[in-house]
């Protein structure tokens, strides 16, 4: 359900574009494209360094004043990792004149790392790795309110699309890997191997 003080919906490119259209049509607000991406800048939540991270999302990504001037904003992302693309597109919005800044995340909160092939960073650099709640999160990326997918919710959705599948891998978002042999434990061991710093390359 959309914040009542919502007046458009803008979704991230380009990944979240589908949800904010379903999300729009559903609360029955108008859908604007009020971001546009510079599609020659990748995925910043994989990027090495906060300040990289933070200066990526203002390469990749520019506001549109027209849109956002005077106006309460939900935006739509596919999900809310760090939360450093998200806190700037917030800062962003408000910049072009944004009243409010509600944000609306299409995936439950990403509590735990992915240790199946993705580069995701440790449960400590999440920003809900800790368990922050809607409002903490909010509170953290400078939004006047955050709403998450519900893990039933999006389990849900995926099984009404294949009913034949018995259950998803969730691990990001409830900690319970499929393999059964990830403990918090290894995850530690994770996690300070990737907070070492790593030696310095010899010049031949």
């Amino acid at each position: 359900e959309a914040p009542a003080e919502a007046d458009i919906v803008v979704g991230v490119p380009d990944s979240s574009l589908s949800a904010a259209m379903g999300y729009a049509e559903a609360s029955g607000l108008p859908y604007e494209m009020g971001l546009i991406k510079n599609k020659y800048i990748g995925r910043t939540f994989i990027m090495p360094g906060q300040t990289t991270r933070k200066k990526s999302v203002r390469q990749k990504l520019n506001a549109m004043p027209v849109e956002f001037e005077g106006k309460n904003l939900l935006l739509v992302d596919d999900s809310i990792v760090r939360g450093t693309t998200m806190k700037e597109i917030v800062r962003m919005a408000r910049e072009s004149g944004a009243k409010k800044v509600y944000v609306a995340s299409s995936a439950p909160r990403v509590m735990f790392p992915n240790v199946y092939g993705i580069d995701m960073p440790t449960k400590s650099e999440l920003i809900c790795g800790d368990g922050k709640d809607a409002d903490a999160v909010a509170e953290v990326i400078g939004a006047d309110k955050v709403i998450f997918q519900t893990l039933d919710g999006l389990k849900n959705a995926l099984s009404d699309l294949n009913p034949s599948i018995p259950a998803f891998d969730c691990s990001c978002f409830d900690g319970v890997y499929v393999t059964g042999d990830v403990t918090s434990e290894y995850l530690d061991r994770l996690s300070q191997a990737q907070a070492a710093p790593q030696p310095k390359a010899q010049d031949d």
